[in-house]
C-alpha cells in the first residue's frame, strides 16, 4: 500500500476516469462478492478463486494488512478513499494501481448487506487516463501558459486563467469577441495574420515574440513569446487555431540591456577628451533610460590632474561636462557645458560623491528639497518639466571618484527601478573607464606638446642670407605632438643651415626623440662639419642610442629609422650644399616660378649604418626658394607620391607671393583634410651677399705681410665707415695671418665680410688644428688665439676641401 498515513485521497490525488477500470465488490467483513472480467484481466485470479474469500488476498505483502486496516476505517466515516495502491497479481508480481472505494446501497442485488464497489486503474496505462476528463481541464486552465482557442473567423471561443490574468479583461468579455476588441495595446492584426497563414498553411508558428501592453499593466510596455497551431477535426479539417502565450519580460529586458551595452561600448569613448566622452555617456543614454541625463565632473579631471578624493566635509569643484535631453535645448539644465556647477552638501549628488555608492529615488518626493537646496532656479526646472524619478551613479575608475552622473524621467511614465539603477551603473562604469583614459591621455599630451614646444623653435633666426616662413601641423590638430621637426642653424661665415626631419610616431616618445636629434644636430652644426659627414656622425649618434636603449622598444623605434635632410646654404657665393638620409627631396624654385626637384643621393634613414651619405652641390640664382617639407605634406593613403608632388610644384609656383601667404597656400592646396601624417613645411627664399659686402685678398708666407694685412683691414673698414672696429680688427687679422704663416701652410687667404656682424677668415692650406692656451708669463708666444677669443663675439675652426679656415665675428656698431 502506498497512500501516506494520516492523509485522506481525495479525487484530486486520483482524478482519473473510471470507465474502463477492473471492479469488485467486497463486503462488510472483507470478503469479494463481486468480480468483473476486467478485473480478471488487470490481476489474473478467475471469479472462482475470489468470490467470497478474503480481500487481503490480494495485498501485495502481509505488512499491507495495518494499512488497508486504516483505509476501511476512513470508508466507513466518509463513505469513500481513493488513493495508490500495490496488489498482487496470480503470478506473483505486484501491480500498481490507482484505487477509488465508494459505498453500495444496501437495498442493492448483494442480499441487503452493505458492500463497497472497488475500481482500480493499471497506473502502467497512464496515457490512457491522465489526458481524459477533469484532469485534463484542470490542466488547461491552471496552466502557467496563457492558452486560448479561436475560431476560423478569429474569435476567442476558450482561453485559461493565466491568458486572462495576461490581458486583465474577463473572460465573459473576450469570449465570442477579435482581438482587437479587448487587446488595444498589442499589434493584433500582426497577431491575427500569424493566425490566418497557420490555418491556411497547417504549419505551426513558433515562438513569435512581440511587444506591447495589455489591461493588466497598461503604463508598462511587456513582450510576449507565442506559438500558434492549428486544430483540426477527426476528418482533417480545421475547426480553430490554437494559440500558447508566455510573458518574457524579463528575457526581452535582460536581452535589450545586453544589447545596449554593447552598443554603448561602441558609441561611448570614441575620443581621448573628457568633455566629448562625457557627453557621449549623455546622449546615447537619453532616451534610452531617461529623459535627463548630467554629467559633472571634478575640474581637476578636465585639466588631466589625479583626482582628489573624497572629503566628508568639503565638497570639491564640479564643472559640467555633458548633458543631453529628450527636449531640444536641453531646457532642464541650470548650466552649460563647461560651467561651474553648486551643489547642495544635503543632496541626493553630494550624498553619492560622499559614499561612492549609487542613490535611487524612484518617485522624489522626499529628495526634491535636499536636491534643489537653496537654488530657487533648480527648483523651478524641477517643478515646470515635472521631474519625479532620479537615479545618482559615482563616475568611479581604478578606484577614484572622477564625478557624478545623474538621471532623471520626468515624461517616461515608469519609476527607475533597481534594474534600471543597475543598467545605469553599467554604463557609467563603462564610460568612467574612457574618461580616465582620456584624462591621462589629457595629461601626458600636456607634458608631450610643453616638452616638444621647448625643443622646437620659437623664433627662427633672421638673416640677410634667408628669409624664411614655416608651418607644423601634427596628425591630429588637438593633439599638436608629433615627431617631426624644423630649424634653422646660423653658420660662420654667414651661411645658414636648413634643417628638416621625421621621427617616427607620435606622442611624448616621438618628441623626446626629436628633441634629442636636434640637440645632437645643433652640437654638430657648431664643428662647422659639411652635410654628409654630419649625417654619418648623427647616424653613428643613432644606432649607439639604440643600442642603449634595450628593453625601451617605442623610444628606440622613435629613434631608429628617422629621416633627415640638412642643407648649407651660403650667401657668399650663392651655393647651397645637401645631403639627406631618406628623406624627400627639397623642392627648388627659380625665380621665374620653375619648380624642380634637384637629383639628390637618397641615402638610408638614421639608425640603419648600412650605406655612407653623400652630398650634392648646387649654385642658387638671387631670389631662389628652398622648400623643405616632411612626407605627411605630400603622401596620402588615397594618393600616390608622384600625384603629391605634381600638387606641391603647382602650388610653390607662385613667385610673387610672399612667404607667409605662399605657407599657407601650400598647406591649403595640399591638406584638404586632417592629416594622416605630421607635417612640417620650411620655406627659405635666397639672398646673395654683394661683391660690395666682402672683400679678399691672398697673401704671401712671408712675416713681412702681417702689416700689408693689417693696413688692408684698416682701409676697408674705412670704406665700410667701421672706423670703431678698426683697432680690435687689427688685432685680429694679425694674430689670425701670424698663426697661419707659423704653423700652416701657403697658400693664405684673407676674407672680410660685412653681414649682420663682421667676419675675418683666415685660410691656408694646412690640416692642423689650432687650440687655445693660457700663456706662462715667461712664454714669448701663445698669446695669440686667446687674444682673438677676447675680442672677438665669437670664433671657430672649420675644415675645408683645401684645408683650414679660421674665423672670427664682430658685432657691427649700433647705428648713430
Amino acid at each position: 500500500m502506498t497512500s501516506p498515513e494520516g492523509i485522506v485521497p481525495t479525487e484530486a490525488h486520483v482524478p482519473f476516469d473510471m470507465a474502463d477500470a477492473a471492479t469488485a465488490v467486497v463486503d462488510a467483513v472483507g470478503a469479494v462478492v463481486g468480480w468483473t472480467a476486467a478485473t480478471e484481466r488487470l490481476l489474473g485470479y478467475p471469479a472462482a478463486e475470489v468470490l467470497n474469500k478474503s480481500a487481503s488476498m490480494l495485498l501485495a505483502s502481509p505488512e499491507d494488512a495495518v494499512t488497508a486496516q486504516g483505509i476501511a476505517e476512513q470508508c466507513r466515516d466518509q463513505g469513500s478513499w481513493g488513493g495508490l495502491v500495490t496488489l498482487r497479481h496470480r503470478s506473483g508480481r505486484p501491480v500498481e494501481v490507482g484505487l477509488r472505494i465508494t459505498g453500495v446501497s444496501p437495498s442493492s442485488e448483494f442480499c441487503g448487506r452493505s458492500c463497497w464497489l472497488v475500481s482500480a486503474i493499471d497506473l502502467s496505462k497512464i496515457p490512457t487516463w491522465a489526458l481524459s476528463g477533469s484532469l485534463l481541464e484542470a490542466f488547461l486552465v491552471r496552466s502557467p501558459i496563457g492558452m486560448a482557442v479561436l475560431s476560423p473567423d478569429l474569435r476567442y471561443v476558450w482561453m485559461n486563467d493565466t491568458l486572462e490574468r495576461y490581458g486583465g479583461v474577463p473572460r465573459d468579455q473576450r469570449l465570442g469577441r477579435r482581438m482587437a476588441d479587448s487587446l488595444p495595446g498589442l499589434d493584433t492584426a500582426a497577431l491575427e495574420a500569424q493566425m490566418r497563414k497557420v490555418l491556411e498553411s497547417g504549419k505551426p508558428v513558433i515562438d513569435y515574440e512581440y511587444r506591447g501592453w495589455t489591461m493588466a499593466d497598461p503604463y508598462r510596455e511587456h513582450a510576449y513569446s507565442t506559438s500558434f497551431f492549428r486544430l483540426d477535426n477527426a476528418d482533417g479539417h480545421p475547426v480553430g487555431v490554437c494559440y500558447m502565450g508566455m510573458d518574457v519580460t524579463d528575457r526581452w529586458r535582460a536581452r535589450e540591456r545586453l544589447a545596449l551595452l554593447n552598443e554603448a561600448s561602441a558609441k561611448i569613448g570614441s575620443t581621448l577628451d573628457v568633455l566629448r566622452t562625457s557627453q557621449e555617456l549623455a546622449e546615447f543614454a537619453v532616451p534610452r533610460l531617461a529623459d535627463f541625463v548630467t554629467v559633472d565632473l571634478l575640474e581637476s579631471v578636465l585639466h588631466g590632474e589625479e583626482p582628489v578624493a573624497p572629503s566628508q566635509r568639503t565638497l570639491l569643484a564640479f564643472r559640467r561636462a555633458g548633458q543631453s535631453s529628450i527636449r531640444e535645448g536641453t531646457p532642464e539644465s541650470i548650466a552649460a557645458l563647461g560651467d561651474p556647477i553648486s551643489v547642495s552638501p544635503t543632496s541626493p549628488f553630494a550624498s553619492c560623491f560622499f559614499s561612492g555608492e549609487p542613490l535611487l529615488d524612484p518617485a522624489m518626493d522626499i529628495s526634491v528639497a535636499a536636491w534643489t537646496g537653496d537654488d530657487p532656479a533648480r527648483a523651478q526646472r524641477v517643478r515646470e518639466f515635472g521631474m519625479r524619478s532620479l537615479m545618482v551613479v559615482p563616475i568611479r575608475a581604478r578606484g577614484t571618484i572622477l564625478g557624478v552622473a545623474s538621471f532623471v524621467r520626468s515624461r517616461l511614465p515608469d519609476p527607475f527601478e533597481e534594474d534600471d539603477l543597475l543598467l545605469a551603473e553599467e554604463l557609467v562604469s563603462r564610460a568612467a573607464l574612457c574618461v580616465d583614459n582620456a584624462r591621462r591621455y589629457t595629461r601626458e599630451h600636456t607634458t608631450a606638446l610643453a616638452l616638444q614646444r621647448s625643443l622646437m623653435p620659437h623664433n627662427l633666426p633672421g638673416s640677410p642670407a634667408l628669409e624664411v616662413a614655416s608651418r607644423y601641423l601634427p596628425t591630429d590638430i588637438r593633439d599638436g605632438v608629433g615627431g617631426d621637426w624644423f630649424d634653422v642653424i646660423p653658420l660662420s661665415g654667414a651661411r645658414v643651415a636648413l634643417v628638416v626631419g621625421d621621427v617616427v610616431g607620435h606622442g611624448i616618445n616621438a618628441a623626446a626623440s626629436m628633441g634629442r636629434l636636434r640637440t645632437a644636430v645643433h652640437t654638430l652644426a657648431d664643428m662647422d662639419l659639411p652635410p654628409e659627414e654630419l649625417l654619418a656622425h648623427l647616424d653613428d649618434l643613432v644606432i649607439r642610442l639604440g643600442e642603449e636603449r634595450v628593453g625601451e622598444e617605442d623610444i628606440a623605434a622613435a629613434l631608429i629609422g628617422a629621416t633627415f635632410l640638412y642643407a648649407i646654404y651660403d650667401p657668399v657665393t650663392r651655393r647651397c650644399t645637401m645631403a639627406r638620409a631618406g628623406h624627400p627631396v627639397p623642392a627648388l624654385v627659380a625665380p621665374d616660378g620653375e619648380v624642380t626637384f634637384p637629383s639628390l643621393p637618397a641615402g638610408p634613414p638614421l639608425g640603419l649604418g648600412s650605406l655612407p651619405f653623400e652630398s650634392a652641390e648646387l649654385e642658387l640664382p638671387e631670389g631662389s626658394l628652398i622648400a623643405l617639407y616632411t612626407d605627411g605634406l605630400i603622401e596620402t593613403c588615397d594618393q600616390d607620391i608622384d600625384v603629391g608632388l605634381a600638387r606641391l610644384s603647382n602650388a610653390l609656383a607662385q613667385p610673387g607671393l610672399p612667404l607667409e601667404d605662399l605657407c599657407s597656400t601650400v598647406v591649403d592646396t595640399l591638406l584638404t583634410r586632417p592629416p594622416s601624417d605630421d607635417v612640417a613645411l620650411l620655406l627659405a627664399r635666397t639672398h646673395s651677399l654683394s661683391p660690395g659686402h666682402v672683400a679678399s685678398w691672398d697673401l704671401p708666407t712671408d712675416p713681412a705681410v702681417v702689416a700689408s694685412a693689417r693696413s688692408l683691414t684698416v682701409r676697408q673698414l674705412a670704406e665700410w665707415g667701421l672706423d670703431e672696429l678698426m683697432t680690435t680688427s687689427e688685432l685680429i687679422v694679425s694674430e689670425l695671418v701670424t698663426n697661419a704663416i707659423r704653423h700652416g701652410s701657403g697658400p693664405i687667404r684673407l676674407r672680410l665680410i660685412r653681414h649682420d656682424v663682421l667676419i675675418c677668415e683666415v685660410a691656408d692650406a694646412s690640416n692642423t688644428s689650432p687650440r687655445l692656451r693660457h700663456a706662462r708669463t715667461t712664454d714669448e708666444g701663445g698669446r695669440g688665439l686667446f687674444l682673438v677669443a677676447q675680442l672677438a663675439r665669437r670664433w671657430g675652426t672649420r675644415y675645408t676641401e683645401g684645408g683650414k679656415l679660421i674665423w672670427a665675428e664682430q658685432d657691427l656698431p649700433a647705428p648713430a
